[in-house]
């Protein structure tokens, strides 16, 4: 396992972190504490939790993991989110004052300790000002609740404002993003990464497998079956399934990784997982398997890096198609320095 400082902190954590979000849905606790344990053991140091994730118990089974094993706190960076509710009133709802301080009391409770390492915001709230919510952060912070700031599915806008007000008000600083982002979904190169990039804001990509279409396990104008999401629930996306499966570049993309990984030897999943590692501004890659089996392949991306090669076939693949204005070549024509 490699580290790297968890944005611009001197905290490190490992590059692979373990998604939780299946805790407690499609992995019973047994098979998540085996998880967990799997992904100690290899040097895995970030896990990554929600307060939402199957109605917070995700952190409930981390906590009981946490209890049973002496010193495993010390062993990882524990991380959580807050802004969207359980199903209570409308203040569990939000990234107000109110309602943090519920949602942040409560994820210490389930997760059985004193401080989270790293507590993010789960998205924008359109209703809260966010100097509200960047002031809760640092009185967070403060009071020994927090270690770091983070925040996820924020737009361009939106991140370089919260940045920019942290340091005018000298705040807790946002140290990490945490977006969706992988091969065949890379719009947040068009603001995101250069916010992160000059700001100094780690990413922590969410479904770095796009749902397990890089895994190579849906075959091109056929429906899902068998032991995937979509194979036992059909009802489940499957509008967004036939819109991806009609675009050219979904194929070709999977037609590249396919081709790295047979020339590799090694998994398509493990190949997707490293191009993702080394993009810039990328400090962890958030996993998410349902079986130790399925986190023990994406485990072999630990210290996988592809050659200047490879690289170039699967980012040209995957180049984005964005033809609008301000993107793309009209985008860039204007913004250059050639005239």
């Amino acid at each position: 396992m490699e580290y790297r400082t968890l944005g611009k902190t001197g905290t490190l954590v490992s590059t692979l972190c373990l998604g939780t979000m299946t805790f407690g849905s499609e992995s019973e606790e047994s098979v998540s504490h085996a998880q967990l344990d799997r992904f100690v053991e290899v040097g895995g140091t970030l896990v990554d939790t929600a307060n939402v994730y199957s109605g917070g118990v995700s952190e409930e089974i981390i906590g009981r993991w946490l209890a049973a094993r002496p010193g495993a706190r010390e062993q990882i960076v524990l991380a959580t989110k807050g802004r969207f509710s359980r199903g209570g009133s409308g203040n569990e709802l939000g990234l107000s004052r109110l309602s943090l301080t519920r949602a942040l009391d409560a994820s210490l409770r389930r997760l059985g300790v004193e401080t989270i390492d790293l507590y993010q915001a789960h998205a924008w709230d359109p209703l809260t000002p966010i100097e509200e919510a960047l002031r809760f952060f640092d009185d967070a912070v403060r009071a020994g609740k927090i270690h770091y700031v983070g925040v996820s599915n924020f737009l361009g806008w939106q991140l370089q404002k919260a940045s920019l007000l942290t340091q005018v008000n000298g705040l807790a600083p946002i140290v990490t993003l945490q977006p969706q982002y992988n091969l065949l979904q890379r719009s947040i190169e068009l603001e995101l990464t250069d916010v992160c990039r000059n700001e100094g804001i780690g990413i922590l990509p969410w479904s770095p497998l796009a749902g397990g279409w890089l895994t190579g396990k849906y075959q091109r104008d056929s429906t899902p079956s068998g032991a995937t999401r979509l194979g036992e629930d059909p009802d489940r996306g499957m509008e967004a399934y036939a819109k991806r499966n009609a675009e050219e570049r979904t194929w070709r993309v999977i037609d590249a990784v396919r081709k790295v990984a047979d020339g590799r030897g090694v998994s398509m999943a493990q190949v997707a997982l490293a191009w993702l590692a080394d993009r810039p501004a990328v400090t962890s890659v958030i996993l998410g398997a349902r079986t130790v089996e399925q986190l023990d392949d994406n485990l072999g991306a630990a210290g996988l890096h592809l050659s200047e090669e490879e690289t170039a076939l699967l980012t040209e693949a995957s180049e984005p198609i964005v033809d609008d204005y301000p993107y793309g070549v009209a985008g860039a024509n204007q913004r250059d320095r050639k005239a």
